[in-house]
This record gives structure tokens, C-alpha cells and sequence, in this order.
């Protein structure tokens, strides 16, 4: 009845012609109680009646205009009932709807409840869909011909309301959560704007035409509105330098895609253009080659720089990281890098041979260069290297240069995979062959930084683990088999031994197979072999059988040489701790002289060098548990197993396997030899320095380190480092910061001087930058078993110290919450209201028994309450520039986002501080792809 009486109200007033003032009045006398005009459909009947003839009814109009004006209807209701006409060839009438649109469409609000809110996105690009089906109707009236005059002007008018519509990034901001709110409105609009696009070339018009492209291009730019940043303008980037410079230095094994990761997220989170992007990983690889020690370090780093980078760029480029395509930025990135010539020379020089040229040729093969660009690149460099200072000796001409050993190793390392994949019983003696050939000179580190460096080495390992076990077995044979087999026994074990040194014991480990069969040299590792900060007990050696043990020292004790047909070796290594115990104390109580354990040691090490790795092994283990008067006898025992035995009737390969045996021993010794003060002096001297240990900042706490600086510049490069450095163990780093030291500062107003400006916007820097590199990576990434370990312990100390569960609120939360007496903060999520401290996480089933959500969940509800304090003070300036980074630094609403975390609630809170009052940022920090998500974000801006 009210809406049969409402039709009959304006029909009279169009009778008595009711002033808009009267009609106004007359409407609330008619209707007392207040009804909502929008539910009774008051714009659709004011504009049903004024449009009934072919021009508008000037009269109805000013009603609702009035009403407009007076906000008797809601914008959201007026645009619907506009999108509704559809007959657009009664111009005067489409003339007067795009004169109404003026009233409103660059100035949109609603500040009622979020379902409004919703409302007025919806109707908003079903009006924009209306004006491009009424732009298109235009342009093809133009194409016809005889009145292009009316139908100019008529497209005039609608590309200045859509210009106005699309203008306002609040508007498109609307329309961007109306897209993901309303499919179907959204297909109707692309369909209008495709058929305006095809259209518009027939626009004879040229300003009127460039208009109409510039409109086309923002409602294009709609769906990518929160991902639209400003890159960097710096030129230096410390992050990518360090990163690259630790993978370099600690990770050449570890898994390319993880390397790949890491940099993208830094990348991104620094907003860095690609060329330099590039130019920083380049110039970090050319000062990791320069710098890195003689030896062993320098391949790792060769093998680092010519095949493990040109892989990982080879990723990269499935990546999107910019409109150019990403060879032109490899080759810019490397036109920059030839204007650095004094690195490039000192480079040159180091590794005897022209770097870059070998650098570009690499990254030509994998297709990251075009021909052209490659050989344009490689004449520059050229030419600069005729004037390039020069070390003109014979000693240095003769050195062969370590990148091209390097990049033809790899191909190497793939024929050995090849051939150790053989059935090894029926050729052994030409296997031996080939690891004689990787035994000399520098031939296995060479192939074994080029296996880590192309993520062979797992493979490498798990064939001589496979080659190890083979040569335990023994079928009827002779003299010369029987060499051969413990060769193939003792290199395969120095080999082991070696990469296990020198690329950590996870590379050999495997998973613990079904059928539970033991591993030799596995088990021997675990629990023999002295590692750094390894705790061993010198009794695991003792699980050989005593008669076994009896049999092996009388045998060593003896004049005659040591048989080797029919020996299980891996039984003889695994007897040889508990014989060198009977040994020592015979020696100890006298029984034998010096010159007789001498004779034993030269046994033990006279045919295969694994005995005496087993031997010192287990003494190391052994002289750590004795006091300091105990050891000089364990001592000499070291001393006499690690000199080599230079004899006539000492098997193939001698010399060779003794270079390596001396290496290993050397480093299982060192700890032990500090500690008691002893020097041996090792027949193969070990040039390398344990790499870049104490090159690796001091011990200090986050305050020293970056909270006391004051210049600006200095904050944000200590920043950069410590974000590089944290990569090391960017979990557990995280953990702290979040969740110890940002609650410890935010929580005692004493503290909060420490976060004034520039070193609290610089801590707001590093706690996001490390939440999300810590959140990315522990989502992608698969925990290895030592780390699976922690995190258990992890969950159980982050749970007792952080309590979020459905029962008990938040310590933190109690800290500062100004709204203690709302029993509902953590209820449980069936009945959350909008009130509650509800967050996406929440809704998306997050598990919040897991150390990092939990912390990142309080954290979020301490900062919160910050915002909902009656205090403002430096914490809240804190707050301002933490979600300041965050939007800066993340992917628009990605379930993956830490911004999940965030409490639905604190959107219309942080919208009150000015820097962060803008549409962009209320896209970017809600959960779009939630219902929820985009109420709040609706609200949020149609309030702004």
C-alpha cells in the first residue's frame, strides 16, 4: 500500500506543481513514520514518472534532485535506477541522467553499515557499465553519419561522467571490491568496454578520441589498482650484496628455488628495478671471487658465480619482473656491469682469464642473452681488457684458469654420474680408473663444487654411499680383486668423508629406508665422525665383535703384511677403535714400547687410509674426555696415524689418497689440537681458513646495532645488512624479534623514545621485511629433519608464551587492551561479531599452534589495541610506519599475506591516520577474497 500511496503522492504533486521544497514536506506529512525512502524504490518511481515522454519531466526531476540533494535516497539507489534505461536513442532523457550523475559521481560516500556500503560498489559499476554501453551506442551513431554532430556531442557528455567516475581513485577502489563482489556486472562491463574499444577508432575526432583511450586504459587499471608501486631510485643494494654473498659462502648446495625465493621476495619488498636488481648479484659474485681464500673456497665460489647464478637467473626469468622482457634487462644489467671496470680488472687478474666473456657465453647457451646482445657485450669487454693492467710472469701463464676447469667439469660430473651408475662387479678396475682421474691434483673439488653448484652433489654422495656398501661384499676371489675391491672401499670412504667436510653431513644422509637396512658409512658418520659442535661418545666405536677385535690387533702387532683377500672392511674400520683402545693402554701400562706402536700405526695406515680415519676419529673423541695430563700419549698416536707411510708395497692411488686423508684428519683434528695447544705438522698443508667465520658481525643486540643510530642513511643500510645476515636463520630470528623484542618496546612506555625517527621507521623496516621473508619462506619450503626437530620444541615453548587459544586471551592483549571488559575478544569463532578482534587467519583455518602464526597473531592484536588506546605517542607513529611497509611491500589480500593476521577491526582505525587514509591501502590490507574482507574494506572507503 505504502508504495501504491507513494506513486500517487508524486503524481499529485506533478498535478498541483508542488515547488521540490513543498514536495518534500508534503512526502514527510504523507509518510510519518519515517519509512526508508530507498526501500520504498523512491528514486526508480521519480525517474519511472519524469521519463515517461521522449525529453524528461523538468519538474519530477527537481524532486529528485531535492532528494538527491537532501539525501532522502542513498547514491547506491539513484545509480541502480540509472543503470536500469536502456532506450538510448531518447537523448534528451540520456542527457538528463548524465546531468544527474554530476550531483554525485566525483564525490561518492556512505557512512552507514558495511552491506551500504556493498550496495554502493555494486551500483557504482553497474552506472559504469551503463556509461560505456551508452558511449559505444554513441560511437556507433557516428559511424552512420547524417546527425554525427548530436552524437558527438551526446559521447562528449558521457566521457566527462566517465572521466569523472574513473578519475577518483576512491571510485576505482569501489569498483575494484565490486569486481570481486559481482561476477556477472563485471563480465557485462568488460563485454561494453570491448565493444567501445573496437568502436572508437572511427572517432574522426582526435581530442575527443585520446579522451576516450586515456578512460578506457583507467577502467582497464582497475584489477591491478593495489599492485601499481613506485620502484626504487637508489643504484646500491646492500640486501642482494649480502644474500648473494652468504649463499656464496654458506649455501652452494642448498636448492636453487629457495635462492630464487629469497630474491624475488627482496626484490619486491625494495620495489628494485630488474637491470639492477641483476647489476647487484653480478657485482656481489665478482667481490665473492676476489676475495674468497686459495683453495677449496675459491672453486666453491667459481662454481657459485659460472653455474649456479646463470641457473637461478634461468628461473627468474619464469618470474614476471617487469614490463621488458627479461633478456633486455640481463643484457642492461650487464652493460652497466662493463662500466665497472676497475672490479672487473681486479677479478680478471684473480682468476686469470677473461671473466665476464666466459660469464656472457654461459648465459648465452641457457638462451638469458640474445646472439647479438652476447657478442656486442663481449667485444666491449674485450676491448677494455687491452688496457687492462696485467700480471705478465710465467708462473701466472701456466696457472690454469679456475672458471674454465669449472664450467668443464660439469659436463664431467654428469659422465661419472653416468658411469658409477654401471653394474660395478663387472668392470671394477675401469671405475678405479676413473676415481684414480678425480683423486689428482685438484680434480675432486673441482667436480665436486660443480656437483653442489648444479644440485648433483645429493646424487654424487648417494653413488659412493652405493659404491662403499658394494665393496663390503665378497665373492670368491683373487689377489688383484681383492685390491681393487678395498681401493674402491677406501676411496669411496675418503671421498665421503670429504664431501661431508667440506658440504656438510646432510648432503650424504638419506631417508632411513622400509626394509631397515643399515648403512656403513651412514651409521659410521652419525656416530664416529668428529664435526663441529658434534658432542661424541668414544664408547659407540665398541660394538664389534671381541674376537674380531682380538684377531685385528694381533694381526696389526704382527711382522707380516696385511692380507687383504676376503677382508669385510667396513668390520675391520668398525673393529679399529676398540683395537687402538687395547693398544694405547698396553702402550700406557708399558707394555709396549713406542717403536712397537709405531709399527702398528704404520699397518694401520700402510693399505687403506680409512682405518686410520676410523683410528684418529675415535682418539679425537677419546682425548676430549681425558684431563689435561692424560693426552700426550692419545696425541702421539695422531701424530704418528697422520704421517703418510711412503713404502714400496703400498696399494695403487698411495700418494693421491693420502693428499685427501691428510685434509680430513687435519680438520677432524683441529678443535682438539687448539684446545690442548699441540701442533702436527700435516704432510699436505691446508691453505684455506675456515671461510669468512670471523668475518661475521660481533654479537650484539638489535638495539646497538640499528636502535642508537640517528642518520637516516645509516639506518636503512644497517637495516639491509641485518635483514641479509638474518637469512641465515630467518625463523627463529623472527621469532625473537616479534615476538620479544617489538612487544618488549611497544609495551613500556619508557622504552618508547627508542622509537622515535629515524631508527623506530627503520625497526618498522626490518620487523616486516623479516615477517614476511620468515612467513613466505615457512610456507613454501619443506623443513629438513633437524628442523622439523626445533619446531616442534619451538611449538611447545611459543604456545606456553603466547596463549591465543579460544579460552584464554592474549597476555600481550591484557597489556594494553582498552577494552578488557569485552568477554567476546577471543570467544570462539562460530559466534565472533564485527566487534571482536575476528581476522582473516580466522577465517581461513589457519593453524595457530605453529610458533610463527601464533606470534605474528599476537602481535597484530597488540598493535591493535595500540590503535584503539586513548594514547597516541611514538608506539602509535610505530604502528603507522609498520603498516605503511606492509602495504608497500606485499602482494594485494594474498591468503599468504602476514597482513591476515590483522584484526577486521583495525582497518577502521588505521584509516584515521592520515598517511595511511587511503583507498590503496584499505585494498591492500584487508583479505579481499573474503565476503567479509570486502565489507570492511567498503566501509572503510566509502567513509574516506
Amino acid at each position: 500500500m505504502k508504495v501504491v500511496n507513494l506513486r500517487q503522492a508524486i503524481l499529485q504533486a506533478w498535478k498541483e506543481r508542488w515547488t521540490d521544497y513543498q514536495w518534500a514536506i508534503n512526502m514527510k506529512k504523507l509518510f510519518p513514520k519515517g519509512p526508508t525512502w530507498d526501500l520504498l524504490g523512491l528514486s526508480d518511481h521519480l525517474l519511472e514518472q519524469a521519463l515517461v515522454g521522449p525529453s524528461p519531466n523538468p519538474l519530477i526531476m527537481s524532486y529528485l534532485k531535492y532528494a538527491i540533494s537532501s539525501q532522502m535516497v542513498s547514491y547506491a539507489s539513484v545509480m541502480s535506477t540509472i543503470a536500469k534505461f536502456e532506450d538510448y536513442s531518447r537523448e534528451l532523457c540520456v542527457k538528463a541522467l548524465l546531468e544527474l550523475m554530476d550531483m554525485f559521481c566525483d564525490r561518492l560516500s556512505c557512512h552507514g553499515k558495511a552491506e551500504e556500503c556493498i550496495s554502493l560498489c555494486r551500483a557504482l559499476l553497474s552506472t559504469l557499465a551503463w556509461l560505456l554501453r551508452c558511449a559505444a551506442h554513441c560511437t556507433e551513431r557516428l559511424k552512420e553519419g547524417p546527425d554525427s554532430a548530436s552524437g558527438e556531442e551526446q559521447l562528449q557528455l558521457c566521457i566527462n561522467r566517465i572521466e569523472k567516475t574513473v578519475n577518483r581513485r576512491k571510485n576505482r577502489a569501489l569498483l575494484h571490491i565490486a569486481r570481486l563482489e559481482e561476477q556477472v556486472t563485471w563480465t557485462n562491463m568488460e563485454q561494453a568496454l570491448i565493444r567501445l574499444t573496437e568502436n572508437h577508432t572511427k572517432i574522426s575526432n582526435q581530442q575527443l578520441r585520446l579522451r576516450l583511450e586515456e578512460c578506457i586504459g583507467l577502467v582497464k587499471s582497475i584489477p591491478v589498482i593495489t599492485t601499481q608501486c613506485e620502484q626504487n631510485t637508489k643504484m646500491e643494494f646492500p640486501t642482494v650484496h649480502a644474500l648473494i654473498m652468504l649463499e656464496g659462502t654458506l649455501n652452494l648446495t642448498s636448492d636453487t628455488q629457495s635462492l630464487v625465493e629469497q630474491l624475488i621476495m627482496v626484490k619486491r619488498m625494495q620495489r628494485i628495478p630488474s637491470p639492477l636488481f641483476l647489476l647487484e648479484i653480478w657485482k656481489a659474485c665478482f667481490v665473492g671471487l676476489i676475495e674468497s681464500p686459495e683453495g677449496t673456497e675459491e672453486l666453491k665460489w667459481t662454481a657459485f658465480t659460472f653455474l649456479k647464478i646463470p641457473q637461478a637467473l634461468l628461473k627468474l626469468k619464469k618470474y614476471p619482473l617487469g614490463d621488458k622482457d627479461f633478456t633486455e634487462d640481463v643484457n642492461t644489467a650487464f652493460e652497466f656491469l662493463l662500466k665497472l671496470t676497475p672490479l672487473l680488472d681486479k677479478a680478471d687478474q684473480r682468476c686469470n682469464c677473461d671473466c665476464v666473456s666466459l660469464l656472457l657465453q654461459e648465459c648465452g647457451k641457457l638462451g638469458l642473452l640474445s646472439e647479438g646482445n652476447m657478442k656486442n657485450l663481449v667485444n666491449k669487454r674485450t676491448a677494455d681488457r687491452e688496457l687492462a693492467p696485467r700480471l705478465k710472469s710465467a708462473e701466472n701463464a701456466s696457472i690454469q684458469p679456475n672458471p674454465g676447469l669449472i664450467l668443464r667439469a660439469e659436463p664431467t660430473v654428469t659422465n661419472i654420474l653416468k658411469t658409477m651408475d654401471a653394474d660395478h662387479s663387472k668392470s671394477p678396475e675401469g671405475l678405479l680408473g676413473v676415481l684414480g682421474h678425480m683423486l689428482s691434483g685438484k680434480s675432486l673439488d673441482l667436480l665436486l663444487a660443480a656437483a653442489a653448484a648444479t644440485g648433483k652433489l645429493k646424487s654424487f654422495a648417494r653413488k659412493f654411499v652405493k659404491l662403499n656398501e658394494f665393496a663390503k661384499h665378497i665373492s670368491g676371489e683373487g689377489s688383484k680383486a681383492a685390491s681393487v675391491r678395498a681401493l674402491l672401499f677406501d676411496i669411496s670412504f675418503l671421498m665421503l668423508c670429504h664431501v661431508a667436510q667440506t658440504y656438510g653431513s646432510d648432503v650424504i644422509l638419506s631417508e632411513p629406508s622400509a626394509s631397515g637396512e643399515v648403512v656403513f658409512f651412514e651409521t659410521w658418520m652419525q656416530t664416529c665422525m668428529p664435526e663441529e659442535g658434534k658432542i661424541l661418545n668414544p664408547e659407540q666405536g665398541f660394538r664389534a665383535d671381541p674376537t674380531k677385535v682380538e684377531s685385528l690387533v694381533a694381526h696389526l702387532n704382527s711382522s707380516t703384511e696385511m692380507k687383504l683377500v676376503q677382508v669385510k672392511w667396513h668390520e675391520v674400520c668398525s673393529c679399529t677403535p676398540a683395537a687402538i683402545l687395547e693398544v694405547l693402554n698396553a702402550w700406557e701400562h708399558g707394555l709396549l714400547t713406542f717403536e712397537a706402536v709405531q709399527k702398528i700405526t704404520d699397518n694401520i695406515k700402510g693399505k687403506i687410509c680409512s682405518m686410520a680415519i676410523c683410528a684418529v676419529a675415535w682418539l679425537v673423541a677419546h682425548v676430549r674426555m681425558l684431563g689435561l695430563e692424560e693426552r700426550e700419549k692419545p696425541l702421539q698416536m695422531i701424530c704418528q696415524l697422520v704421517t703418510p707411510l711412503y713404502a714400496e708395497n703400498t696399494l695403487q692411488f698411495y700418494n693421491e689418497r693420502v693428499v685427501i686423508m691428510s685434509l680430513i684428519l687435519e680438520q677432524m683434528c683441529a678443535d682438539v689440537l687448539q684446545q690442548t695447544a699441540t701442533s702436527i705438522k700435516f704432510p699436505s698443508a691446508n691453505l684455506d681458513p675456515i671461510p669468512y667465520r670471523n668475518l661475521l658481525p660481533v654479537k650484539k643486540p638489535i638495539k646497538e646495532e640499528l636502535l642508537k643510530e640517528t642518520r637516516k642513511e645509516h639506518c636503512y643500510k644497517a637495516v639491509e645488512l641485518l635483514h641479509s645476515v638474518f637469512c641465515l636463520d630467518m625463523q627463529q630470528i623472527t621469532l625473537g624479534l616479534l615476538g620479544h623484542i617489538l612487544p618488549g618496546l611497544l609495551t613500556n612506555s619508557l622504552k618508547w623514545q627508542m622509537l622515535m625517527d629515524p631508527p623506530g621507521r627503520a625497526l618498522a623496516k626490518l620487523s616486516v621485511w623479516c615477517a614476511l621473508s620468515a612467513h613466505s619462506s615457512h610456507n613454501k619450503s619443506q623443513a629438513t629433519a633437524k628442523q622439523r626437530k626445533r619446531h616442534r620444541e619451538d611449538i611447545e615453548d611459543y604456545i606456553n608464551l603466547f596463549p591465543l587459544d579460544d579460552s584464554q586471551p592474549s597476555k600481550l592483549l591484557r597489556l594494553l587492551s582498552s577494552n578488557e571488559e569485552d568477554p567476546n575478544i577471543l570467544s570462539s569463532p562460530g559466534d565472533r561479531s564485527m566487534s571482536s578482534s575476528l581476522s582473516a587467519s580466522q577465517l581461513h583455518n589457519i593453524n595457530m599452534r605453529d610458533p610463527l602464526n601464533r606470534v605474528l597473531a599476537n602481535l597484530f592484536l597488540l598493535i591493535s589495541s595500540i590503535m584503539s588506546s586513548k594514547m597516541a605517542g611514538p608506539q602509535t607513529q610505530f604502528v603507522q610506519w609498520f603498516m605503511e611497509e606492509c602495504v608497500e611491500c606485499l602482494d594485494q589480500g594474498s591468503r599468504g599475506s602476514i597482513l591476515q593476521f590483522m584484526p577486521f577491526t583495525m582497518v577502521s582505525e588505521l584509516v584515521k591516520l592520515p598517511a595511511l587514509s587511503k583507498p590503496k591501502t584499505v585494498l591492500a590490507i584487508t583479505d579481499l577474497g573474503l565476503p567479509l574482507g570486502r565489507r570492511v574494506a567498503a566501509k572503510a572507503i566509502a567513509a574516506l
